[in-house]
């Protein structure tokens, strides 16, 4: 009879250490494609960088949900680097692209750079200057101001907002990274 249950027992420990790898070897495996794809993505797309933040982020066309889920996403119709406002969206996030998790401690001050997916990868430097919340329904963070700025739109960790970050372009000329 307790040789059985031991048995019983032995196997249903088993089968719990299986399933549980298995779901690991899962999640890993999802990590690491997400890297890899970020990866090549940081080879062939416009980057975003805040270096005092740990972020750098591929930068792709569109604010759809299968750009988010990898990069951050340019929003279309707004400007271009070092021209215009250029307002760029992305995650802040564990369950997508955790691309703008540390976004809660930026500060003014801080540089943040676009780099060009050009043969000489130029960079772009802006400095933050605003840093503000706004309901999901304030678009004109999106506006063309007359100025040349970076706009950055993310969600709030509780996810009910939106955090505006805002860069003003450096007026220098842009080098190569």
């Amino acid at each position: 009879m307790k040789s059985k249950k031991r048995r019983l027992l032995f196997v249903t420990g088993l089968i719990a250490m299986l399933c549980g790898m298995s779901v690991l070897g899962v999640f890993g495996w999802k990590r690491i494609s997400r890297e890899i794809e970020k990866h090549r993505l940081l080879r062939e797309c416009i980057v975003f960088e805040i270096p005092a933040l740990d972020i750098r982020a591929p930068v792709m066309d569109g604010t759809e949900h299968e750009v988010l889920s990898k990069a951050a996403g340019h929003f279309p119709g707004t400007g271009a680097l070092g021209s215009g406002n250029y307002c760029i969206a992305g995650h802040n996030s564990t369950i997508y692209a955790e691309i703008f998790n540390e976004m809660k401690h930026i500060e003014t001050g801080m540089e943040m750079y676009l780099i060009d997916n050009d043969e000489n990868r130029t960079r772009y430097t802006y400095v933050v200057t605003e840093n503000f919340i706004v309901e999901p329904s304030e678009t004109w963070v999106l506006s063309d101001f007359g100025d040349d700025r970076i706009t950055i739109v993310t969600c709030t960790d509780d996810g009910t907002q939106r955090q505006i970050v805002v860069g003003q372009y450096r007026k220098t000329p842009p080098s190569k990274n």
